[in-house]
């Protein structure tokens, strides 16, 4: 039987496209890029997608979408003001937005119209950079090979920023002018203007770090909950539970950091032996109380107090 002998497929990410299938007999094409929602195989055949993404895919997806959230609450909060009764109702606003956003996202990504998503398995952190591994066989001319082998976790995200962009653009400007009565005319949109500035700088952040993210968010989470929870309780000057309980919106931030730092601790174990990886939810609250039992022994005051009386 004669054997159809072609040329190595150079390059780590270079594949040829299946032409025609007849029976179990198959016809390529040559080496070059795959299609969009194809990677290539051990054989260097690009196949498609078929896959779905795992638990640590999805919990990924959420941490990519939760960022524009998280960034539209904090800048509400910086500029609506103390005395500003229009901070809540931005909040939910912007949740409907991110809401709205990720599932519009999900219904437009293959299969169209499914919250489901087909996608191909991340198997090593060179999938994200597949522009880097453009093989040059002469050392003159360079093959282009350059596709999404982690389809779609890399651009989907731009997908979804696009679209909070374009929700925020339409809602928010008529609800904050007609709600923000407490605030001044210049200050009612700065949290807008805020979003036009971290929607790029989070494009671009995605664009060149997103597989270094992949894999460092789990513990990008449990670190930013930990700084920001002590930073917010020394200026907030939380001493003791009952100055927690004094307003409610220490409440709040404190369970929202809870949260955080238990969709952290998720994403590291994946939950994949529920017996072992439950009880770690325990420590959820263990920095809040550590910092609530020696509050009192780090007061600035009290420290000066006693090294001046020491001397």
């Amino acid at each position: 039987a004669a054997v159809d002998i072609q040329p190595a497929c150079l390059g780590l990410y270079c594949g040829r496209t299946v032409l025609s299938v007849n029976g179990s007999l198959e016809t390529y094409g040559d080496c070059g890029v795959c299609p969009r929602g194809q990677r290539t195989d051990d054989n260097k055949i690009c196949r498609e997608c078929v896959g779905s993404p795992d638990r640590y895919d999805w919990l990924y997806l959420g941490f990519m979408a939760m960022l524009p959230l998280v960034l539209h609450w904090f800048f509400i909060e910086w500029y609506s003001g103390k005395k500003s009764s229009s901070a809540l109702l931005q909040h939910v606003t912007a949740l409907f937005e991110c809401s709205i956003a990720a599932i519009v996202t999900l219904l437009v990504s293959d299969p169209v119209g499914s919250l489901h998503i087909r996608s191909c398995k991340v198997k090593k952190l060179s999938d994200w950079y597949t522009m880097l591994y453009n093989p040059s066989p002469d050392y003159i001319t360079t093959v282009h090979c350059t596709h999404e082998a982690v389809y779609p976790l890399y651009t989907i995200v731009f997908i979804y920023y696009a679209f909070c962009l374009v929700l925020m653009m339409l809602l928010r400007p008529l609800l904050v002018k007609k709600i923000a009565c407490g605030l001044g005319k210049s200050d009612r949109f700065k949290s807008i203007y805020a979003a036009l500035y971290f929607f790029p700088i989070l494009t671009v952040l995605q664009a060149v770090g997103g597989g270094l993210l992949y894999y460092a968010f789990p513990y990008i989470i449990l670190v930013l909950s930990l700084v920001t929870l002590a930073v917010y309780m020394s200026a907030s000057e939380v001493e003791s539970f009952k100055d927690l309980l004094v307003r409610k919106k220490r409440l709040v931030v404190l369970v929202s950091h809870w949260l955080l730092h238990a969709y952290g601790i998720i994403s590291i174990s994946k939950l994949d032996k529920l017996e072992q990886d439950l009880p770690l939810l325990a420590l959820v609250p263990a920095p809040a109380l550590f910092y609530l039992l020696t509050a009192k022994y780090t007061e600035p005051s009290r420290i000066l107090s006693e090294g001046g009386n020491g001397h």
